[in-house]
């Protein structure tokens, strides 16, 4: 059967501090691994009130730390912003720490709007294009396996260690399965961004994998999706219904300070366009009774041609998401 892992984006929600976002993933961190979950992997978002952190190296060091098997990784680090070398240098001492536990999912999106970008890189000039070579050259670093005549081929990225992180590559489009088959890494797709073409981008990356010599690994793929499970669909359409006014918000350009409350969103007044928005973003969300998430997800991994799914579960109160967690492990099997 299909695995199931955790994908944190860590929402303050309405009413709550960023350090209480931030305990409260910590504890879905440690539940979750309870559970059965496969991996908790957090994400890199800059300047977003709504989101209690935007270095997830850090984040995943105090959960790696918080937890004792449960693979914790970056889903992702947003690679263009930053030199090779040292996103090496973290994940190598990450793993140092917790070997055979560390993720490092990589992504090329800005992870944020235009001015958190222009901070980010300040007078650097950033050619997206080189983003492959990013690539090669963090996986160079983290298996000492520098080509002969690169520039930095005798560097070391301490710690010395004979193991290394997980490498994924992100994506929600066909080009980003495109790296993964050619670089050889694993791929993951975000299929919560609504992105027409996650199948064929997964079937073009297994078609085309090509078997990269340093991580002499083969093909795997997975996706991630938000997914909103409870006792009854009344109670699951209600939970959903905070995080449905945040990515309306998102998507409308009008930012949310924190994830908002049931009542917030239920006393929203919303438009005959923005309730047709939100009948959109629904689509590509799971939500419903344990059951109906099993089928749905079922599905999904059918669909995409994947062994894992990530479950994001965006919903305002920690014991209801909690709850959410639980009952799909207890539908799946897993506790």
């Amino acid at each position: 059967m299909v695995k199931l892992g955790v994908l944190d984006q860590v929402f303050v929600s309405e009413g709550r501090t960023a350090h209480e976002a931030l305990q409260e993933s910590t504890r879905l961190a440690q539940v979750t691994e309870a559970l059965g979950y496969s991996r908790f992997w957090v994400s890199e978002h800059h300047g977003m009130r709504a989101i209690a952190f935007s270095s997830p190296e850090v984040l995943i060091a105090h959960l790696a730390a918080a937890t004792t098997r449960i693979r914790v990784g970056a889903g992702g680090i947003m690679l263009p912003h930053y030199s090779s070398y040292k996103v090496a240098e973290n994940f190598r001492l990450l793993e140092a720490l917790h070997p055979g536990r560390i993720d490092l999912g990589l992504g090329r999106a800005p992870g944020g709007m235009p001015l958190s970008t222009q901070a980010l890189q300040e007078d650097k000039y950033v050619d997206i294009n080189k983003y492959p070579q990013q690539v090669l050259d963090l996986i160079g670093y983290l298996y000492d396996a520098m080509p002969d005549g690169h520039p930095f081929a005798n560097l070391l990225a301490a710690p010395d260690i004979p193991t290394a992180p997980e490498i994924w590559l992100l994506g929600s489009s066909g080009e980003s399965a495109r790296y993964a088959a050619v670089l050889g890494t694993f791929y993951a797709f975000a299929e919560f961004f609504g992105t027409p073409g996650g199948v064929e981008a997964i079937a073009y990356y297994r078609g085309h994998f090509q078997k990269n010599p340093v991580l002499e690994n083969g093909p795997s793929a997975m996706i991630a999706t938000i997914v909103i499970c409870a006792e009854t669909e009344e109670e699951a359409d209600r939970l959903a219904k905070s995080s449905d006014l945040l990515f309306l918000g998102i998507r409308t350009g009008r930012e949310f300070p924190h994830l908002p409350s049931v009542k917030t969103a239920l006393e929203y007044p919303y438009t005959e366009e923005e309730k047709y928005l939100i009948r959109k973003i629904r689509r590509r969300r799971v939500v419903g009774t344990p059951e109906q998430v099993k089928e749905r997800l079922l599905r999904l991994a059918e669909e995409y041609d994947v062994d894992e799914i990530l479950i994001n579960s965006p919903i305002h109160d920690q014991q209801a998401r909690i709850r959410s967690y639980e009952l799909i492990a207890d539908a799946f099997g897993m506790s």
